[in-house]
């Protein structure tokens, strides 16, 4: 691997740290701003949307590089990556102006939520970067590389859209 493609990831990983940091300071330390809650009510629904429309480009763009369709591929890819970009822009102006959600069920569905939950926060920590190496390889033409990290990004990717739904859904 080139000096070139080494130091582009170690960006790209500064960046997904600070950005996951921001995150954090955001949904728990920052001071609440409770005068706006109302008007961004409505942004999980919207969240799940963006979720579902990635979900739907992500499996698009996986048939499509199976049957060989590279163009029809990237604009999948280009699709997810867009509602997966709006999704993180609206979830940073919920959590700035609502701060944490509390999960108030009781009973089997209790564990079940966290389970998704934790899993789904973890992953998102690793799929930031891999969707930013993978794109960033895919657009410089490494394409053997990209390949490699794509069959890794892929599945935790669509498994961060889906149970990002649900984690709405277990909200209702």
């Amino acid at each position: 691997m080139s000096n070139f493609l080494k130091a582009a990831i170690g960006i790209i990983l500064a960046i997904s740290l600070a950005a996951f940091g921001f995150l954090i300071w955001l949904i728990y330390f920052k001071e609440k701003s409770g005068s706006y809650a109302e008007a961004v009510a409505h942004l999980p629904a919207l969240n799940a949307l963006l979720n579902s429309l990635s979900t739907v480009c992500l499996i698009g763009g996986i048939m499509a590089i199976k049957k060989g369709l590279k163009q029809r591929h990237m604009k999948w890819m280009f699709s997810a990556f867009i509602f997966s970009t709006l999704f993180l822009m609206s979830y940073i102006t919920y959590h700035n102006f609502h701060g944490d959600s509390h999960f108030a069920k009781t009973g089997l569905i209790r564990p079940l939520y966290f389970f998704v939950l934790i899993s789904h926060i973890s992953l998102t920590i690793i799929a930031l970067p891999l969707i930013l190496i993978t794109f960033f390889l895919a657009l410089t033409q490494h394409f053997p590389y990209h390949k490699k990290i794509a069959r890794i990004t892929f599945p935790i990717w669509l498994y961060i859209s889906i149970t990002g739904v649900l984690i709405y859904l277990f909200n209702l």
